[in-house]
């Protein structure tokens, strides 16, 4: 089998993936992004779906697809009849990770004088529950991006890693902290000091991930969760989030 280092790098550089994203589209609600898709769902259309669309890049998670995925949080944030989001990709890959052709360019201290990464975060600030369906692989970035969730429900093929050691960085958008919130410390540390990645039913074991689902219906199992919970009182959600969070 091939080393985690050969797929990350062999895959994009296959796919030859532009050096950056092109220019973000102007946003308007219910506009088409360019690297994502959204709509409501559920039978109330009160649940918010966040599609992660570059499956030529394995959903690469470049600034414009962060951008646009902000964005749509904040539209169903501020949405009243919204009362949970769902966030997925695709079948091969909910998000691979980051974009690396086009961080490779960046030194240390554009990085820091920039605050690079500074808004991958705006996650885990939405008040409304989010739930992470994740088949394929959640690496790196892609991992982060599922832990920031409040919980994870996962395809039977779903694989969770933080290869970052074999590209000779760290996880930077929090993984060391909560991936070992999630799995303990013996288990983190081994996958980012390893690159290993983990299975889906390894994770559950873990406590990453909640439920386990057919490839096929993870997303509709998501959202039938997503409609129970928006069901309840948005406020009182809203604050139990805020609990278990603290």
């Amino acid at each position: 089998m091939a080393s985690l280092r050969a797929l990350l790098l062999g895959v994009r550089s296959q796919l030859q993936l532009p050096a950056r994203c092109p220019a973000l589209r102007p946003f308007a609600s219910g506009a088409n992004f360019e690297y994502i898709i959204t709509e409501k769902k559920g039978k109330n259309s009160n649940v918010g779906l966040i599609r992660l669309n570059r499956p030529k890049a394995l959903n690469a998670l470049c600034n414009g697809l962060m951008e646009e995925l902000n964005q749509a949080l904040e539209t169903f944030e501020e949405d009243p009849t919204v009362g949970a989001i769902v966030l997925t990709g695709g079948d091969k890959a909910f998000a691979a990770g980051a974009d690396i052709k086009e961080m490779q360019s960046r030194t240390f201290q554009d990085c820091y004088s920039s605050k690079f990464l500074s808004h991958w975060d705006q996650l885990t600030r939405v008040k409304k529950p989010v739930i992470a369906a994740v088949n394929g692989y959640a690496l790196g970035g892609g991992c982060e991006l599922a832990m920031m969730c409040d919980i994870i429900y996962a395809g039977e093929k779903a694989q969770f890693g933080q290869p970052e050691i074999l590209l000779g960085t760290i996880p930077g958008a929090g993984g060391t902290q909560r991936l070992t919130r999630a799995v303990g410390k013996s288990l983190a540390m081994e996958m980012v000091l390893t690159g290993d990645r983990i299975s889906a039913q390894d994770a559950k074991q873990a406590g990453l991930v909640s439920k386990i689902f057919p490839v096929e219906t993870l997303v509709e199992e998501a959202i039938q969760c997503a409609e129970k919970i928006a069901s309840n009182s948005k406020i009182i959600a809203a604050m139990a989030k805020e609990s278990v969070n603290a």
